[in-house]
């Protein structure tokens, strides 16, 4: 049996919001993901920001860093919770994956540096999404094509890679929509977007105004509805589940 700590890198106010409107935490909803994929992962969720002790690390496969709605960037001193339980991983060698600010939280780890966008946030969909040519042979990105569209919310970015990573996919929006470092006896393999949130999930949270209304009701039903899908430009199959859900996929697949 695989089993994979969760580093939830919401705070409990965050996460109380989430249950508030019926769905599960962040950590949560990052285990069901996993388990969609496979069946048999069994998973463990600390949260660092609310003071969660971390268990020892020699009896994990894996780690991953969840997203995060906090306030701050991964390079501010604010993140340093985070910052600490990844390095511990870090050295540990453990196989670890970052969405979002987990990808970022790695950049910052690593040298690199992550802020703000200068083009605003990326909500909903992070279209056109197009691999590197190292992306395109990276087991990471395996069975991804040019120009997929992937669930997504975030206001930071990487804006410079640590030395070393290696860029697997960008978009207009972010340059660095994915990312692996593997030096040093580190494996880290990262993405900006959320392949572990659901059509629903992103189209309903949105549906605030982020979005127009009619759009965001499209989106929570484009992963079954074609006409949905083609009315929000995207191709019909990127948000199923077995597209979707690709890099978490292969990633497990590479432990």
């Amino acid at each position: 049996m695989t089993h994979i700590l969760i580093i939830d890198s919401d705070t409990a106010e965050k996460n109380a919001g989430n249950l508030a409107n019926g769905d599960p935490t962040t950590g949560a909803g990052y285990a069901n993901a996993l388990r969609a994929c496979q069946d048999d992962v069994k998973t463990t969720i600390v949260a660092p920001y609310d003071g969660d002790e971390v268990p020892p690390l020699d009896g994990f496969d894996g780690v991953v860093f969840t997203g995060s709605g906090v306030a701050w960037s991964t390079d501010d001193a604010r993140a340093a919770p985070l910052a600490a339980v990844m390095r511990r991983v870090f050295d540990m060698g453990l196989p670890t994956l970052g969405s979002c600010n987990g990808m970022q939280l790695a950049a910052s780890v690593l040298g690199g540096s992550s802020q703000a966008s200068p083009l605003g946030r990326e909500d909903g969909l992070a279209r056109e999404v197009t691999l590197t040519e190292a992306g395109r042979a990276h087991p990471f990105l395996k069975g991804r094509e040019d120009g997929f569209a992937v669930p997504c919310v975030h206001r930071d970015e990487v804006v410079r890679l640590p030395d070393g990573a290696v860029l697997l996919a960008g978009n207009a929006h972010s340059q660095v929509q994915a990312f692996a470092y593997e030096k040093d006896g580190i494996k880290f393999w990262g993405v900006q977007y959320h392949p572990e949130f659901d059509a629903d999930y992103i189209g309903r949270m949105v549906d605030d105004g982020r979005w127009p209304a009619d759009q965001a009701r499209d989106l929570q039903q484009a992963d079954e509805d074609p006409a949905a899908a083609a009315r929000l430009n995207i191709r019909p199959g990127d948000l199923r589940p077995e597209v979707r859900l690709t890099e978490l996929r292969n990633w497990l697949a590479a432990l």
